[in-house]
């Protein structure tokens, strides 16, 4: 299948690199850009750089921005999920809902996309949810921008910066203040903030 192909084919790159430059795959912070590398690499040289954080904060996003410009010519509309990073092309309003068990927001309301954003890329970095280091404490951190990268690593950048209530007016200014984003929000136990290009629905 072609999507498949293009999956392992951007792995085998990201994997290819690690070997030539390995903290790339473990640093916390943006590395030194080595020359010779593939645009993926490239991409997610710059969407550390921009957020703070470690180039492998990219890469669920980077690795579904580039199957899914792959996939343009065969897809009118296109939702493709990484683990919470995702790449969105569509034609009509799209909901989607945020998990956040811990939350009592899980299940209650749905991020409403617009096809003027489109291709965008919605990324949710979480401290409660999944395997991902993170240093915060929030349930949900997404961010909304057309760098699916981008939207991942500044994703990773506002969650480790929400470690009480107090500290979501200034992770959202964070966010917001990354060239390139549109929007972004967090949920943070029973505590709710967004900032930017964000409409929500409920989920009946």
């Amino acid at each position: 299948m072609p999507i498949r192909k293009a999956v392992m084919r951007y792995r085998r790159e990201i994997e290819s690199h690690i070997k030539r430059q390995p903290e790339f795959l473990t640093s916390f912070e943006p590395v030194k850009r080595l020359k010779g590398v593939c645009e993926i690499i490239k991409c997610m040289y710059s969407a550390s750089e921009k957020a703070g954080v470690g180039p492998m904060a990219a890469v669920a996003g980077a690795i579904a921005m580039f199957v899914g410009r792959d996939m343009r010519e065969r897809c009118r509309e296109m939702v493709i999920e990484n683990g919470g990073d995702v790449y969105v092309h569509i034609q009509r309003p799209l909901l989607m809902s945020v998990f956040a068990p811990d939350s009592p927001f899980n299940g209650k309301i749905a991020l409403k996309l617009a096809p003027s954003l489109s291709p965008c890329g919605v990324c949710t970095s979480s401290a409660t949810v999944g395997h991902s280091m993170s240093f915060g404490r929030a349930d949900a951190f997404t961010v909304i921008a057309q760098d699916v990268a981008l939207a991942d690593a500044v994703a990773t950048g506002g969650c480790n910066r929400v470690c009480c209530e107090r500290d979501i007016e200034d992770a959202l200014e964070y966010a917001l203040g990354v060239e390139g984003v549109m929007g972004a929000f967090v949920i943070y136990g029973k505590h709710m903030g967004a900032k930017g290009a964000v409409e929500f629905a409920p989920i009946k």
